[in-house]
């Protein structure tokens, strides 16, 4: 690892892949603050210790980015917080419920409907990503949570865009979305049936997901700093203003 005492990572027994952004270091020199903006698999088997530890690291506010379904079935166990449903809807066919029912379903057919699961999280669903910075931008934020089912996919996205506003080099962005492969839990128990290629595809992130979506955003907007300004409608002041609130002298 670039930084081997990153990730901040919080040992919950109810969910797993629950990090703290702060430490990355940024171009300038600064690094992410500590104890600003976390991530987090789904909520909704926290224990009450969980709770308990989430309300000490100082959460205040969830941005669940899950699908209304999603929602309705595992609702969060969180409460006390101010709670903002950020809906990021599968949009994609087949979706992996319909791939998965296929006899045929191989691992590389999985990994390519995730390419193109963020191909659409770039270009269909920048506006729950602008509301997330919008958040982020709120005078006197209080710490933050996002969150899906897994915390690996919107989740990962999301965490990515942050830390390229924030500068963060790419090198190390694509290094903390791989660390999703170590710290996200699966059910072991969970599609026995299906092939060992296929499960280890639905349950681990690959460099090729990201890259996907960060291409579909080359090819729309040139680069980049033009998503940022014109997909996501932020502008240098903004930029600026998310650096001074979550990034500190190393």
């Amino acid at each position: 690892m670039l930084t081997i005492d990153l990730p901040r990572v919080l040992a919950l027994e109810g969910a797993s892949n629950v990090r703290d952004l702060g430490g990355w270091p940024a171009a300038d020199g600064r690094r992410v603050r500590f104890g600003k903006v976390f991530r987090s698999a789904s909520l909704a088997t926290l224990t009450d210790d969980d709770v308990a530890a989430l309300g000490e690291a100082g959460v205040r506010t969830v941005c669940d980015l899950r699908g209304e379904v999603e929602r309705r079935r595992a609702p969060s166990r969180l409460a006390g917080v101010a709670t903002h449903a950020l809906c990021i809807e599968p949009s994609l066919r087949p979706s992996l419920s319909d791939l998965l029912a296929t006899e045929t379903v191989t691992g590389p057919d999985v990994m390519a409907l995730m390419r193109g699961a963020y191909t659409a999280y770039a270009l269909e669903w920048s506006h729950r990503y602008r509301a997330l910075f919008d958040l982020l931008l709120e005078e006197n934020a209080p710490p933050l949570l996002f969150h899906c089912t897994a915390g690996k996919d919107r989740t990962g996205f999301a965490v990515a865009l942050i830390l390229h506003a924030l500068g963060v080099p790419a090198q190390v962005i694509s290094e903390d979305y791989l660390l999703t492969n170590r710290f996200y839990r699966r059910d072991p128990n969970s599609a026995p049936d299906l092939p060992a290629d296929v499960r280890q595809a639905i349950g681990s992130v690959d460099s090729s997901f990201l890259a996907a979506g960060f291409e579909a955003v080359n090819s729309q907007y040139g680069n980049l700093e033009g998503y940022f300004r014109d997909g996501l409608s932020l502008g240098a002041q903004e930029r600026s203003e998310l650096k001074q609130r979550y990034l500190q002298v190393a």
